[in-house]
């Protein structure tokens, strides 16, 4: 039976309390180390969220030194609650992190990036399914953020756990991912 997406928000968000940090970190590395597997090197502006910690997501810092590794451009948002819309910055040494009253670490200040410059998206998620589809929180920051990115950009998800067969309740304006990261594998769609 395909859930909607209210339910697989539901299952997912229970089934990230129940990973310990030990556990996280071993699975973001694993997910880290798929991420090498992709042939996205050649692009040099790529955008990566920085976890909630208390939402149990995905530690990008694994990503971070990679990225940092091979002398990427690394590109982190802050979140307008109000217009439900991103700015982006560029993660420098000088970069100042704080939480915003949601708990997500956001850039304090910094050069802004156009959206149109962003390359490689590393994309949060709660759950996907097997066609590309992504079930996010619900606010739809990433869906107006992604709708703004170029067209060739890549979007990749990371997630913990496997693919769902389907999402019931796709919406056309959805915008699907082009890879989903798990510690197991590596989704192509």
């Amino acid at each position: 039976m395909p859930m909607n997406k209210k339910e697989l928000r539901e299952k997912y968000k229970n089934k990230r309390q129940e990973l310990n940090s030990t556990q996280i970190d071993e699975l973001s590395m694993a997910i880290a180390n798929n991420v090498l597997k992709l042939d996205i090197w050649s692009h040099i502006y790529f955008h990566v969220f920085l976890p909630i910690e208390s939402q149990k997501e995905v530690n990008t810092e694994f990503i971070l030194h990679i990225l940092q590794g091979k002398d990427k451009e690394i590109i982190i948002s802050k979140s307008d609650f109000e217009t439900l819309e991103m700015t982006h910055f560029l993660l420098t040494d000088n970069t100042k992190i704080k939480k915003n009253k949601y708990n997500i670490p956001e850039p304090e200040n910094g050069i802004e990036v156009p959206t149109n410059k962003i390359e490689v998206v590393f994309v949060p998620l709660l759950a996907f399914d097997k066609l590309g589809n992504r079930v996010g929180y619900g606010k739809g920051f990433y869906d107006k953020f992604l709708s703004k990115c170029k067209s060739d950009t890549i979007k990749i998800g990371l997630s913990f756990f496997e693919a769902e067969k389907n999402i019931e309740g796709i919406f056309e304006n959805d915008i699907k991912l082009d890879f989903c990261v798990t510690p197991i594998q590596i989704y192509n769609f």
